[in-house]
């Protein structure tokens, strides 16, 4: 996928633009880790791996700042439950 995902500081949710439609991540920062709190795909683009994209696109934003992860959705358990190469980001 040529988009990126984006740090929305302003409003505590990583994003990822997908034509005219968002993607976006909720969290909450501790002093050290980012917990994502809620995932939320347009219903028109779900099952085309988009949330799976936005994740993978988030956790290269959290290891690139140095932070761990807690999984606080759903989403987010399941998608580090299969893959095993970003367990050196779980909190």
């Amino acid at each position: 996928m040529a988009a990126s995902v984006r740090d929305n500081k302003d409003r505590s949710r990583f994003e990822l633009d997908v034509g005219s439609e968002l993607a976006f991540a909720n969290y909450r920062l501790t002093p050290s880790a980012v917990i994502i709190t809620h995932t939320e795909t347009p219903r028109a683009l779900r099952g085309r791996g988009i949330a799976s994209e936005l994740i993978k696109g988030t956790l290269d934003l959290i290891r690139r700042d140095g932070r761990k992860v807690i999984a606080g959705c759903g989403f987010v358990v399941d998608y580090l439950d299969k893959h095993p190469e970003d367990a050196d980001l779980v909190a």
